[in-house]
């Protein structure tokens, strides 16, 4: 895999509080970054940060070496936000979502861009997608929301796409279906995907390399297997600790 971007010694500081203190990581093109880490830790700061998308209260230093052009977010990196209702537009249905991102990234006619939303809805298995493309948020289930936030993070065929704690608010069975969108999308698109979670066994289901994150600083990093198997810091042991096990009864 080649580099997709290096960290040298990245800090955001929103006034006199540290978000994000001296990281440094390389991210690879074409892989599967778990960001670990509870609430507070740094994670959605480095998201924001990845993505240019720092609040304008938030003071950045360090550099960030990405691999050509420094990318754009909406075309060449796709956001999937925690809450998929705050980042869909309740007063416009899906499909004109859809086609407004699509037609905003590529020279297309109105038909051919609702072609191509269509193709979408279908692709992140929305049942009927031709009449979903007509329907409005409030009509789907919360998973069916996020597979929605999903396709427009994804229409404008973005090289990096970044999913912040995609499933915190659904239920296990539609947190596994989202797993396996996403990552059917990266092998399908060849993208790469950094996944925000404070869920590590949840990462490991997808993740290549994981990087732990507490108070700002990166305290671990490496491929999700070693660090699931023999964690080196003591923080990231208590976090595969206490993943729940479901304990045999022979009684």
């Amino acid at each position: 895999m080649t580099r997709l971007v290096a960290l040298e010694n990245v800090s955001v500081r929103y006034g006199a509080i540290c978000a994000l203190d001296c990281v440094n990581l390389l991210i690879k093109s074409g892989e599967v970054l778990a960001i670990i880490g509870e609430s507070g830790s740094g994670k959605s700061t480095l998201a924001l940060a990845l993505a240019g998308l720092l609040p304008k209260d938030a003071s950045l230093s360090g550099q960030m070496d990405w691999q050509g052009e420094p990318p754009r977010a909406g075309r060449d990196i796709g956001f999937v936000f925690q809450d998929p209702a705050a980042s869909l537009d309740p007063l416009m249905h899906i499909g004109a979502q859809l086609v407004e991102v699509i037609r905003s990234h590529a020279k297309l006619s109105r038909s051919e861009a609702e072609r191509r939303a269509i193709a979408l809805i279908e692709r992140v298995r929305i049942p009927e997608p031709e009449k979903a493309f007509r329907r409005y948020p409030h009509q789907f289930s919360g998973g069916q929301k996020q597979r929605i936030a999903i396709a427009i993070a994804i229409a404008a065929n973005p090289h990096l796409l970044i999913a912040d704690e995609p499933t915190s608010a659904l239920d296990t069975i539609v947190q596994k279906q989202i797993m396996e969108l996403l990552a059917g999308l990266v092998r399908e698109k060849a993208m790469t995907l950094i996944f925000i979670t404070h869920d590590i066994a949840l990462a490991g289901s997808i993740a290549d390399h994981m990087a732990v994150f507490r108070h700002g600083r990166l305290i671990e990093a490496g491929r999700a297997a070693q660090i699931l198997t023999t964690p080196q810091n003591d923080y990231t042991r208590a976090l595969i600790a206490a993943v729940p096990r479901l304990e045999r009864s022979d009684g």
